[in-house]
This record gives C-alpha cells, sequence and structure tokens, in this order.
C-alpha cells in the first residue's frame, strides 16, 4: 500500500471534521484533489475507508484503524522535523494545542505570543474543544498539548498544573442584582444573557449548567469572545458568565463582576501531553514554557 504525509493529514482532517470539504479546507487542499486523493487511498486500501451520509463522513472500522496508524506517523514525522531543526537553521516545526474555551480565550494568546517570539522557527495552531474532547484528542495523538479543566478524564496522560479558572458574573451598571455581594447561577436565571457561539466548549457547558438548573439561559444575543461579550454588558443589554481574567481587563466590568457560589465556578486548568519526553523538542519547549519552568528545555532558538 502507497501513501503519502499529505494522504494521512487528509484522512485525520476529514474524520476529525466530519467533512471532506472541511477536512480539505483544513489541509489546503481543493475538493476535487482531496476527492480523488480519498478514492485513491481507499483503492490501495482495497476497502471502504469512510461511511458517506447526509451529514458528512465517518470512519468505517478499518479508517478507524488507519486514522490510529495515521496519527502515530503524522506525530513521528513531526517530532523528527522539530528535531531535525535544531541542526538546519530555518527548518520550521508546527505545533497543535487543544485548549477550552477560557484558556484559548483568557490565558493562551498572550503566553503563545511570547513563545513565539522566543522561538521564530515554530509555528502554532490553536483549536477550542471541550476539556473531554481534548483529552480523547491528546490520548489519540490528535494534537500535542492539550488545556484541560479538572473535570476531565486524564487517565493514561500526563498532565501539570496551569492556571485555576474562577468564573463570575458580569453585570451592567445599576442592574436589579447590583449590591449582592455573591450569587448562584440558578438565581440569575431569570434575567437576559449574552453569551458565546453555539459552537463555543464553555457556551455549551453553562446551557446544559442552566437546564440542570431549572430553566434555559435567556440569550439575547451570542458574541465571538470574551471582550465583545463584556463591552455588550456595559451597554446593559444582558448579563454574562465570564472568566475572572477577562473581567480584569475592563476595570468597569470587574467592579460589578459577581462571584458565582456554584463548585464548577471554580476549576484547575492542566496541561496535558500523552508522554512529556516522547513530545518534538519544540513541544517539551512549549510544555516548559508555560510551566515557567527553568529546565533548560527552553530557551531561543
Amino acid at each position: 500500500m502507497h501513501f503519502d504525509f499529505i494522504d494521512l493529514r487528509l484522512l485525520a482532517a476529514v474524520l476529525e471534521t466530519g467533512s471532506i470539504t472541511a477536512g480539505a479546507e483544513r489541509v489546503g487542499l481543493s475538493l476535487a484533489a482531496a476527492s480523488a486523493r480519498m478514492r485513491g487511498l481507499e483503492q490501495q486500501a482495497g476497502v471502504a475507508l469512510l461511511t458517506r451520509n447526509p451529514r458528512g463522513v465517518q470512519a468505517t472500522p478499518a479508517g478507524e484503524r488507519l486514522l490510529q496508524h495515521a496519527r502515530v506517523l503524522l506525530q513521528q514525522r513531526d517530532r523528527l522535523r522539530g528535531d531535525m531543526a535544531e541542526f538546519a537553521p530555518g527548518q520550521r516545526s508546527q505545533l497543535r494545542i487543544v485548549a477550552n474555551t477560557v484558556a484559548a480565550d483568557a490565558f493562551l494568546p498572550e503566553l503563545l505570543a511570547d513563545f513565539l517570539v522566543l522561538h521564530p522557527y515554530t509555528d502554532i495552531a490553536l483549536e477550542e474543544l471541550p476539556s473531554p474532547a481534548i483529552a480523547q484528542a491528546i490520548a489519540e495523538r490528535a494534537a500535542d498539548i492539550g488545556i484541560v479543566a479538572d473535570h476531565a478524564d486524564l487517565r493514561g496522560l500526563a498532565s501539570y498544573p496551569f492556571r485555576q479558572d474562577r468564573l463570575v458574573l458580569a453585570l451592567p451598571p445599576g442592574h436589579a442584582l447590583s449590591g449582592r455581594r455573591q450569587l448562584s447561577f440558578a438565581d440569575a436565571l431569570p434575567f437576559d444573557f449574552i453569551g458565546l457561539p453555539e459552537q463555543s466548549a464553555l457556551q455549551q457547558h453553562l446551557e446544559q449548567l442552566a437546564i440542570r438548573s431549572g430553566g434555559p439561559m435567556r440569550l439575547r444575543a451570542r458574541a465571538a469572545n470574551f471582550d465583545a461579550i463584556c463591552r455588550m454588558v456595559l451597554r446593559g443589554a444582558g448579563l454574562a458568565v465570564v472568566p475572572e481574567e477577562s473581567a480584569r481587563r475592563l476595570p468597569e466590568i470587574l467592579r460589578n463582576a459577581l462571584p458565582l457560589t456554584d463548585d464548577w465556578a471554580i476549576r484547575r486548568l492542566s496541561i496535558v501531553v500523552r508522554e512529556r519526553a516522547q513530545l518534538p523538542l519544540p513541544a517539551q519547549r512549549l510544555v516548559a514554557f508555560l510551566r515557567q519552568e527553568e529546565d533548560g528545555i527552553t530557551g531561543a532558538r
């Protein structure tokens, strides 16, 4: 069976996104080229790798098996590239980071930017996923490093403390709840909210919690990120559940923010990997950088 790394990257992208169109876009191929490559891969394998349905595509048992091998080979290729970059100036390596909503929005942007400045030959792809999906992606070798909340199942993975995440309730100035010292999420549900997009991991989590607490969130609007949400809150459009770290960026929001009394409002965030010693050297450096370690791995190229 003959294949190349483009075929393997495409197979992984198609099955991770559930769509040949989205998979093709992720790897930079046209839909026609991606379809032709997938057909060729199935012909070489002698079996169907995908099942096609109106909702997209799924892996057959043979496709699942090939995907497992593809992820191992792609990770080994990336590790090889990262290690060889030490000896070949200008050779680039890419890391895939998956993080929950709070980490991706509130904690990682500045940290990753600082790391990129220090390491000009390393590129980073950051993707937001729910914490359980992050743990699965790391276990299946679909990503190099994950940042997860403590409710994810991390069995079989190496984890390191990263940050503490506290969610607070952001109030418009003069809101009826102003003056309270703290509040439960259930007590806030009768009021209007500004939320994140439907695909946001945190928004999905909050909407599930709202149902368990007695009612759906009354969403007046959805905004792309916490900064936009806080600006809408300041204009009086509704309440919002935001990370305390995001509220700190706007003193007016922080002054009116109420701590949530719910246990889930305070979460520990962890860095997770399969096995740190087996990571590509750039990924080992990033783990050390995120942990603020001086273990001899960090340092500019």
